[in-house]
């Protein structure tokens, strides 16, 4: 008798559709909830009142709800998925809305077409105001910035407005960002021509942070900015340094600056193990022609490769960095009494300075939260784009900490925090008086989904002043 294939009573024999309200992104649920116990689409949406000129059509706040939802899922960045997720009533009633109040892509392009140049103080307002509020809920005992531009590639774009070639030799834009630890807390949007340091740009926009930290931290607080050798600017320098401010900054390898490290004796020396690689470090103060103080300058010299080959002593690069701490300066003070006195040494501050590579992941997990590519023409409509995808990825990042700690990985990242807990397979049944989420027993255990609810339900509201 011939072996049958399969279990004759699971196989299918035919597929049919059905009537029941189903979704694959039910982990949008409690993102949703978040974003509506906390009252954060209504602080999002305040400064855009004035784009709804009649009653036709939906909501800004209901525009803006959705467009959170559309970078939280990320299946598609395309404006023109608009038009599938309105047709998805499953998908609806996971975000909490009615299929009638569904945007179109039509309806979004047309909410984006009318951004102008008045965009950027109301985003970088709702950015401050972010960031004051992961301030006063988190409440660190020192504060590390990071200051860099985040390259964008562009270059297969056709005739958008602002794409300028970069220096890594592609077309694109160069937005200026702050960040602070994994959150973007200040961006502005430029074309990929403009220079890190343009203007008096840095300097504008650290006096407005450190202003805000400490109205939120006080004033001993300990403020560390980083920032690479594009920033390695006496006028940068002067400006921290009279608001009380650390910095660590990447210089530049000078010959004087060699010849005078090599003429330094080894006692002078000491060894600094950052993960695998050995270095040799040593400080001494530095001075150059055009500025009118010395500074503290940190010299360090690789000695050994992760794998652990020694190199020779003519093969090591050379790195070198610039700090006003260890200094006596203010600074100095606030990190002695925050119980940081230990960040004054060499091995200290070489470390904090190589944690810049850390910080950069931030810019890595915006790219990879949202995209590179803008999909507008216009310069504008692109600018408010992408400070939607930069205020979503903040809050995806708070909504991490703050529903999900213990339960998802703070330092995951987007494709795979979408594939875990958004693609999350979920029925929407209404039966007395109420609406309701069922997902299966497994995904119900495996995410500790009435742990993410409840805690999505209960959170207090924010009050994004400043």
């Amino acid at each position: 008798m011939a072996e049958k294939s399969g279990d004759c009573k699971c196989r299918i024999d035919r597929v049919e559709t059905t009537s029941d309200t189903l979704t694959g992104r039910g982990g949008l649920a409690p993102f949703v909830q978040y974003l509506l116990s906390r009252k954060i689409v209504d602080l999002c949406a305040a400064g855009f009142f004035g784009f709804r000129r009649n009653s036709k059509g939906i909501t800004v706040h209901e525009m803006i709800k959705q467009i959170l939802c559309f970078f939280m899922d990320g299946t598609n960045l395309s404006i023109s998925h608009f038009d599938e997720l309105r047709s998805d009533k499953g998908y609806a009633a996971a975000i909490q809305t009615s299929q009638g109040d569904m945007a179109s892509s039509h309806q979004v392009k047309r909410f984006f077409a009318k951004m102008g140049v008045f965009v950027f103080p109301i985003f970088r307002r709702k950015l401050r105001q972010f960031f004051r509020w992961r301030l006063e809920t988190e409440k660190p005992e020192c504060i590390l910035l990071n200051v860099d531009p985040m390259l964008m590639n562009n270059d297969g774009a056709k005739k958008r407005q602002g794409v300028q070639p970069t220096y890594k030799r592609f077309k694109g834009f160069l937005p200026f960002q702050v960040s602070w630890g994994p959150y973007i807390v200040d961006a502005i949007f430029r074309g990929g021509s403009k220079s890190g340091n343009h203007g008096s740009t840095v300097i504008t926009v650290l006096k407005k942070h450190v202003k805000l930290i400490r109205e939120c931290l006080g004033e001993q607080i300990p403020i560390v900015v980083l920032m690479d050798a594009g920033f390695m600017d006496q006028k940068i320098f002067s400006a921290l340094e009279d608001a009380g401010v650390g910095y660590v900054v990447t210089g530049k390898l000078y010959g004087d600056i060699v010849e005078r490290a090599d003429g330094l004796p080894e006692e002078e020396w000491s060894l600094y193990v950052n993960k695998k690689v050995h270095w040799d470090i040593t400080s001494f103060i530095d001075q150059r022609e055009s500025w009118d103080t010395a500074r503290r300058l940190l010299f360090l010299r690789r000695k050994q490769e992760e794998s652990g080959q020694t190199l020779l002593a003519c093969m090591r690069p050379d790195t070198v960095f610039y700090t006003n701490i260890g200094m006596g300066a203010r600074i100095d003070t606030y990190l002695q009494d925050a119980g940081l006195g230990k960040w004054k040494e060499c091995r200290k501050l070489a470390s904090i300075a190589h944690g810049r590579g850390s910080d950069e992941l931030t810019w890595r997990a915006a790219k990879e939260f949202g995209s590179e590519k803008l999909p507008f023409k216009n310069f504008y409509p692109n600018a408010a784009y992408f400070y939607f995808m930069v205020i979503s990825f903040n809050f995806y990042e708070s909504y991490k900490r703050d529903v999900g700690e213990d339960i998802i990985e703070a330092g995951m990242y987007a494709n795979t925090f979408r594939r875990r807990f958004i693609d999350v397979a979920a029925k929407v049944v209404r039966t007395g008086g109420q609406v309701i989420l069922k997902v299966t027993e497994s995904a119900w255990e495996r995410l500790k989904f009435i742990v993410l609810w409840e805690r999505a339900c209960s959170s207090p509201a924010v009050s994004l002043t400043g």
